[in-house]
């Protein structure tokens, strides 16, 4: 059995052990897990309604775990993801209401400035990574943090007065699409989705197809080597996480500009940045699997707001079910030693 295929089936066999455990869960708190299921699914695809609250979802997904998986692919961690979707969404809704210009102009304008906010947000642990070796992790988590009391202060204080949310964003700046709501029964589906799949293809050419995303991958692999070879390592750590900021913060301004249209004081994490570190593990790093890996995580979060409603089953069940997955991802070296085993007894 081939590296490759052993790489595809690892995840495909984590997804489903965590279904597995979750129909166990079920039988042992009493519901039916056929029903459970079905109705998971069924708010999942079942209407064409659910399919654009799906793909909806699943928008956000993609970019945030472009974010992650960037940096893990050039050798950072970069878990400051939600922090840069936080000030991405306000920076896009802040252009949003600043400026009077063309959609041509005013729109593309509002997701460079969600892009730069992420950015700079990515700047700040990737230079004190580069600069004095403080590890990315440490600083990115008080990022998130920072980031999430100094948005609500200037939504409060400079863009309402004393409200918990911005005035909507005028139409010139929206992804919203009445083409598309009209078509999937008036879902919040909008055109944020192909700047999403626009997003996957840019990762992998920046990563695969240029010398610039050869060096980041080097300096991932051995800083030291790369360093030999004549590589600036310090600049590519800083690159890194840049171009991760950017992913994040376009993945804030898909809710800014698309879903609500707005900005509002938040008590808590949107988790959009969160749920992008298991959408980046379990598509392997790679465009094509964390486009695959959000469809399934996008999906699982819209069709769990299905299941009390025709089952009662509670939609916390759910987020068992993806925390199991995530569990078995991280448990990969167990399931790939099991694969490997069981080949070469199939092989005798």
């Amino acid at each position: 059995m081939s590296k490759r295929l052993i790489n595809i089936l690892v995840p495909v066999v984590s997804v489903l052990l965590g279904l597995i455990a979750g129909t166990i869960i079920m039988l042992v708190s009493g519901y039916n897990p056929i029903e459970g299921f079905s109705a998971l699914f069924y708010g999942m695809f079942g209407e064409v309604f659910y399919t654009g609250e799906t793909i909806r979802q699943v928008t956000p997904y993609i970019l945030s775990g472009l974010a992650v998986a960037f940096a893990f692919r050039t050798g950072l961690f970069n878990i400051g993801v939600e922090g840069q979707v936080l000030v991405g969404w306000l920076a896009s809704v802040w252009v949003g209401l600043a400026f009077d210009l063309p959609k041509v102009i005013h729109l593309p304008l509002a997701i460079i400035a969600a892009a730069a906010a992420g950015a700079l947000w990515g700047f700040i642990p990737g230079f004190l990574k580069a600069r004095f070796r403080v590890h990315e992790v440490i600083v990115s988590i008080m990022m998130n943090y920072i980031a999430l009391h100094v948005t609500n202060n200037i939504i409060r204080t400079v863009l309402s007065k004393n409200s918990d949310r911005t005035p909507d964003v005028p139409k010139s700046a929206l992804l919203k699409s009445p083409f598309l709501e009209a078509h999937t029964d008036f879902s919040r589906l909008h055109w944020g989705f192909l700047i999403a799949l626009a997003g996957a293809f840019l990762m992998w050419f920046i990563l695969e197809k240029t010398v610039k995303g050869y060096e980041l991958r080097s300096v991932g692999f051995n800083h030291h080597a790369s360093e030999y070879a004549g590589m600036n390592v310090n600049r590519n750590i800083i690159l890194s996480m840049v171009i991760s900021g950017a992913f994040a913060g376009v993945a804030g301004s898909m809710e800014g500009l698309g879903t609500f249209g707005y900005a509002s004081i938040k008590g808590g994490f949107t988790g959009i940045g969160f749920d992008g570190i298991a959408v980046a593990l379990l598509g392997g790093n790679t465009s094509v699997g964390i486009i695959l890996s959000a469809i399934l995580f996008g999906g699982l979060k819209v069709g769990a707001l299905n299941m009390p409603l025709e089952t009662g089953i509670p939609t916390e069940l759910v987020d068992i079910i993806i925390a199991l997955i995530i569990f078995f991802i991280a448990s990969s070296y167990i399931i790939r030693w099991a694969i490997t085993r069981f080949n070469k007894k199939g092989v005798k």
